[in-house]
């Protein structure tokens, strides 16, 4: 057994001194407890989030194309009410002539289409089925690089494949295949591929804190998943109006952490803001004086601690209506307006 060497004191008559004692040390932890601790984690969350992942086929018709009469293609999904709500990738259901939706214990539904957002990759399915397992929303925003997530999707057609891994960086921004631009994106290195897009990305505790939507193509390790607050909120908005008339401004971004000097000086209710990383041509945010560097703090009277609280701000009140924002820009503290325009769909 390790000792550590320790040392103690006593009196006695010829006075004080002192003697060499040894304790115990404390025992790390064996390798194969701290694999168990982690098996127990990864296996414990995809039994629970499992049984509400559904394979989702879809067919769109005839393809001019290639000369071929019905094409279509597969994704995955994930009930998340107890009546049959699913929510998916835009890209995965988009334009489908008819949706065909498998779940876990091999019943098969049509798939009726609530809304979609291609702005946030987001949709909404229906399927009419007693006894489904639905799966809980956790808190995106409270998530940390290198916090374990779990992946769970159909990739390939391997029906409830299940990855590991952990958040690689919060708040990242690239283009869908589309040309949209998606915001607030999580980085994981948790495995996707092709039939993945949709199925949610779970912590340690089987709760959605994303749906999974791309992977780099020839990269090793990066995936991305939309942070799970922004796909309640969209789905919200998709199940009352079947469609989100959506602001716009023309800004990319990421969540940055503000210095604390600045947030003492000004008094700011938030410690964190949008960093403007980009600004499109033609946009209402290239008509105004916002920079790049910049860092919003505040839009309507509201602060805007992170990027899913600017897209809340940009809903369909405040199209056409000028947007007070304060940014910092270096030492100082601006107030600008900008008017959002409303985003066109392009099929």
């Amino acid at each position: 057994m390790n000792r550590i060497l320790q040392y103690t004191s006593f009196a006695d008559e010829e006075g004080q001194q002192d003697v060499a004692v040894t304790s115990p040390a404390p025992s790390a932890p064996a390798n194969d407890e701290l694999l168990d601790a982690y098996s127990r984690a990864v296996t414990g969350s995809a039994r629970r989030a499992s049984p509400a992942v559904v394979n989702i086929e879809v067919r769109r018709g005839a393809n001019r194309k290639v000369g071929q009469r019905d094409f279509g293609g597969s994704g995955s999904g994930f009930i998340f009410t107890p009546d049959g709500l699913i929510l998916t990738n835009s890209h995965v259901i988009h334009g489908a002539g008819s949706i065909h939706v498998t779940l876990s214990d091999g019943r098969e539904y049509a798939g009726r289409l609530i809304g979609e957002d291609p702005e946030t990759d987001l949709a909404v399915l229906s399927i009419d089925a007693p006894n489904l397992s639905s799966v809980e929303f956790g808190d995106s925003s409270k998530i940390q690089v290198g916090h374990l997530v779990v992946a769970i999707g159909n990739p390939y057609g391997f029906q409830y494949t299940v990855t590991a891994g952990v958040v690689s960086n919060l708040g990242r921004s690239f283009r869908s295949q589309t040309g949209r631009l998606i915001d607030g994106i999580i980085q994981t290195d948790a495995a996707l591929n092709p039939g993945n897009s949709g199925g949610p990305l779970v912590d340690s505790t089987g709760r959605v804190i994303g749906v999974n939507t791309a992977i780099i193509a020839g990269a090793q390790g990066i995936c991305f998943a939309i942070p799970g607050n922004t796909a309640q909120f969209v789905a919200s908005r998709l199940i009352r109006d079947g469609r989100i008339r959506r602001g716009y401004i023309g800004v990319a971004g990421q969540n940055v952490p503000l210095h604390r000097r600045i947030v003492r000086y000004f008094s700011l209710p938030v410690e964190t803001g949008v960093l403007v990383t980009g600004i499109e041509p033609d946009s209402p945010a290239s008509r105004i004086d916002l920079r790049e560097g910049d860092i919003v703090i505040e839009a309507g009277g509201e602060p805007v601690a992170n990027i899913d609280g600017l897209h809340r701000m940009l809903t369909d009140e405040r199209v056409g209506f000028p947007l007070d924002i304060k940014v910092v820009r270096q030492t100082e503290k601006l107030t600008l307006y900008i008017t959002p325009q409303e985003i066109k769909n392009v099929d």
